[in-house]
């Protein structure tokens, strides 16, 4: 088991840049395929990036592609979400979930942890 706690979020002008990170419990965090997703108010919680074990594999929801990096550091057992010139729409809360899954997730159900979410919000 394994448990997820976020952090890094905050309020920031469209345009400005946040790294969120995710800080994992447990000695097998190398063994969980990794996650970030977000939620806006009143709608479903989408797909933003995963990275696979060991990092050598991410894919991005096309909103996010060319301005979000994920990124792991396992001896750390961090996932990092680094999202650069954010807008307005990029407003939620982001979540991280951990996988045992050995392919790359894109839905919630292939997830089987959750961190508690951390709130972004970006002004225009």
């Amino acid at each position: 088991q394994v448990q997820l706690v976020e952090s890094g979020g905050g309020l920031v002008q469209a345009g400005d840049s946040l790294r969120l990170s995710c800080a994992a419990s447990g000695r097998t965090f190398s063994s969980y395929v990794m996650g970030w997703f977000r939620q806006a108010p009143g709608k479903a919680r989408d797909f933003v990036a995963v990275i696979s074990r060991v990092g050598g594999t991410t894919d991005y929801a096309d909103s996010v592609k060319g301005r979000f990096t994920i990124s792991r550091d396992n001896a750390k057992n961090t996932v990092y979400l680094q999202m650069n010139s954010l807008k307005p729409e990029d407003t939620a809360v982001y979540y991280c979930a951990a996988s045992t899954d050995y392919v790359l997730g894109y839905r919630t159900n292939r997830y089987d942890y959750w961190g508690q979410g951390t709130q972004v919000t970006v002004s225009s």
